[in-house]
């Protein structure tokens, strides 16, 4: 039965037992006119509440298994409504559903049976409207289903990959599967392997290792063990739940879903012993007492289950009701903690001569999380995805720190600060300046990729601790911080509620397995569109957090308009080109106004730029666009006017095989081509490295466009330039393409001639 006893008030758990001790348009806006956008707030904190409609609704185990069930019942419906191809399915593995209706589900896909590696997609149905978030945009495709690399040989390049990651006593328990590889670059079929052993550290080693079956090529190594950092020793005194069993209390938590912890007792296998006391009085905060370490492992388990739950409804790590469970006392003098899906567990070793335990409340909270990443967007542990995943583990560590507000551990954003892993007294990492470990970057880089995940997931660990707080020199909670930022700009905060709450929307909701920097900028942004409104302050300080770690471009106050490219249209053609435009001040409307447009052209109130072209020639066109406070943004390009040709019938490229040929015929001119005559073409093709493309002209004469160029690239929408000016404009012309390599097809879509 449930022991329900209170020595130790503490806030919203009114039924605990007490115990002793213990992460856009690139825009150009200027401000014009008497009325003016709002100033920057300036060092203040940027308050504001989420849209209740984007909240995501608290859902019973049972009414998300039938919301799965019901996804994966439409899952074929589904597939074709978001154009997958014939060979592909979807398997339901997550569903979200706002307070307004709107349902986001995630899948992952199999092709031809097998399963997709970086195939997950996430669907976004609201309102009759449905847009799709892919892991990878690759077309789902691969030349054969059968591995010319045999599994045996992939075990033993799996067990090398192993060695090589320093890996001890490395064994497989399962034959390799077969997979199709889509994570990077083009899809192959693959070996998925995982190799078991235990790490240099003495951590347990689940390396996944992806060989290509065709060329045997290692694709990746990913440890699926994701270790982090982190007793009464560090909560102090605090309430636990706990559960007598005849005369005899455990450690096991009633209110959240039976949550159990185990002492290893040194050991490194196995579940050990369930603590147990015959006085519901819990440790000494000493190390020296064993039941210390439970205490700070129970209780960092409830605090993580309790924040998930209680802040965004979620039901346990996988939102399934069902508690993981957790082991103290792991191996001897073991410096680490970590979290593993295969058992579904926390780990916390003893640390340095087994005296300083890695049990604290952040280091808990970091191991959870690594499980809720792996049950939402299951950001692959390696590259940038990787230290987005450890980002991500930092992040929610905090914002249970915060959350929690304990007298012996108060909120902050260092990591692991109670544990002394270094004997220094100094904390695991950094978030408001990470490269102050040594090793973690402050700020994206092209090379950020290469780095260890625990010191690339600095500048996602810097993007929130500057979303949260803003940058510049401040204390909180006792804790002194200078943020500096990449472009050496201020950035406000938006406290760290709003800022996890946006992280959180962002993994669970546009996050996928291949996420990277850029990538968590989009997903971010929008999860604030949600939460807050499109280019709200809130917004707009996501952009500048974002911005000030090396990751895209802030965004202008005021008017803002997309650039528009120089514009080339055919005489006689119907034009409809969109301006794209918004207003950082809220609530005001826009007008727009567009000056030297060609004949037969003119802009709506919309800002659609519409209508038949009827003279020839280049012009320059102004575009101003002005909101209602007086705040304008003006942009200048050229458009020409010209005689266009074009095919839009589809000609299908045979694999290796012969030319095809698409023209068109050009009567009643005069002279010679240009020499800047101009090819646009669209072709649809994976691997555009095996195409030829020629324009042909009415004398014979070959101009080579495009010859095996582009690599395992897909497609080609590109327009060239050539000197045509020895070809008689009246005639036939053609554009004649050849595949000269197996496996990849496709069709010419579409080309235009502009002579």
């Amino acid at each position: 039965m449930p022991r329900r006893h209170r020595a130790t008030p503490r806030r919203r758990r009114a039924s605990l037992i007490a115990l002793t001790t213990a992460g856009t348009l690139l825009t150009l806006g200027v401000q014009t006119g008497a009325a003016s956008a709002a100033p920057d707030p300036g060092p203040r904190k940027i308050t504001a509440t989420p849209r209740a409609g984007a909240e995501p609704t608290a859902l019973s185990p049972a009414r998300r298994a039938s919301l799965i069930k019901s996804a994966q019942t439409a899952a074929g419906t589904t597939a074709q409504r978001i154009g997958l191809g014939g060979q592909e399915k979807l398997v339901a593995k997550d569903v979200i559903k706002d307070a307004d209706g709107t349902t986001h589900t995630r899948y992952e896909r199999t092709y031809a049976g097998l399963p997709v590696r970086g195939g997950d997609l996430v669907v976004h149905d609201r309102s009759g409207r449905t847009t799709v978030t892919k892991a990878s945009g690759a077309t789902l495709k691969v030349s054969s289903l059968t591995p010319k690399l045999s599994a045996s040989n992939a075990t033993g390049k799996a067990l090398a990959a192993s060695k090589k990651a320093d890996v001890k006593g490395s064994k497989t328990e399962n034959a390799p599967r077969l997979v199709v590889w889509a994570g990077t670059g083009k899809p192959v079929l693959a070996w998925e392997t995982v190799v078991e052993g235990v790490q240099e550290d003495g951590t347990p080693s689940e390396l996944q290792v992806v060989t290509d079956a065709t060329t045997g090529k290692q694709i990746q190594a990913a440890e699926k063990v994701h270790t982090g950092t982190g007793t009464g020793q560090y909560v102090g005194t605090v309430p636990l739940g706990t559960t007598l069993s005849g005369s005899t209390y455990q450690l096991t938590d009633p209110d959240r879903a039976g949550h159990k912890t185990y002492d290893l007792n040194q050991g490194t296998s196995g579940t050990g012993t369930l603590f147990t006391d015959d006085n519901d009085v819990w440790g000494n905060g000493l190390p020296s007492n064993r039941q210390t370490a439970g205490v700070d492992v129970a209780f960092g388990a409830a605090a993580t289950w309790d924040y998930y739950k209680e802040v965004y409804g979620r039901n346990g790590i996988r939102n399934d009701g069902v508690a993981a469970y957790s082991r103290a006392h792991y191996g001897s003098s073991y410096v680490n903690a970590f979290w593993q899906d295969s058992c579904f567990c926390m780990t916390y070793g003893d640390g340095s001569g087994n005296t300083h335990p890695l049990t604290a409340l952040d280091v808990a909270a970091h191991e959870m999380s690594h499980g809720v990443t792996a049950a939402t967007a299951n950001l692959t542990y390696s590259g940038e995805s990787g230290g987005l995943n450890e980002a991500t583990s930092d992040i929610f560590a905090a914002a249970v720190e915060f959350y929690e507000n304990l007298p012996a551990d108060p909120g902050d954003y260092l990591v692991g600060e109670k544990i002394d892993i270094n004997g220094n007294g100094t904390p695991l990492r950094y978030m408001d300046k990470p490269s102050k470990d040594g090793s973690s970057r402050d700020s994206w880089s092209s090379t950020l990729g290469s780095v260890d995940v625990h010191y690339s997931s600095g500048p996602a660990n810097h993007f929130f601790y500057l979303l949260s707080e803003g940058s510049g020199a401040k204390t909180i909670n006792g804790v002194s911080y200078d943020s500096p930022t990449y472009d050496g700009q201020a950035v406000t905060g938006i406290g760290i509620t709003n800022a996890a709450a946006i992280w959180y929307r962002a993994l669970t909701t546009y996050m996928t397995s291949s996420t990277n920097y850029a990538g968590a900028r989009t997903a971010t942004l929008s999860a604030a569109a949600d939460l807050f409104g499109a280019y709200s302050p809130t917004y707009l300080a996501v952009a500048d957090a974002w911005a000030a770690i090396n990751v895209g471009s802030r965004i202008a106050l005021g008017v803002n308009v997309a650039p528009i490219a120089d514009q080339t249209s055919g005489i006689g053609q119907a034009v409809s080109l969109q301006v794209d435009a918004y207003t950082t001040n809220s609530g005001a409307g826009l007008t727009y106004e567009a000056t030297g447009l060609p004949d037969g052209l003119s802009i709506s109130a919309s800002g659609l730029i519409s209508g038949t072209p009827t003279t020839l020639g280049t012009g320059d066109v102004t575009l101003k666009v002005t909101d209602s406070t007086g705040a304008s943004v003006t942009d200048t390009f050229s458009w020409r006017i010209a005689y266009i040709y074009a095919n839009a019938t589809r000609v299908d490229i045979p694999d290796n095989g012969a030319a095809v040929e698409s023209p068109v015929t050009i009567t009643g001119r005069d002279g010679n081509a240009s020499a800047t005559t101009s090819v646009y073409v669209n072709i649809v093709h994976t691997y555009r490295g095996d195409l030829t493309v020629d324009l042909v002209g009415p004398n014979g004469t070959v101009y080579s466009l495009l010859n095996r160029s582009g690599g395992s690239a897909d497609n080609v929408d590109q327009t060239f330039t050539v000197d045509a000016s020895a070809q008689p404009l009246n005639g036939t012309w053609k554009l004649r393409v050849q595949d000269r390599a197996s496996i990849d097809v496709g069709y010419i879509q579409n080309w235009q001639l502009t002579p």
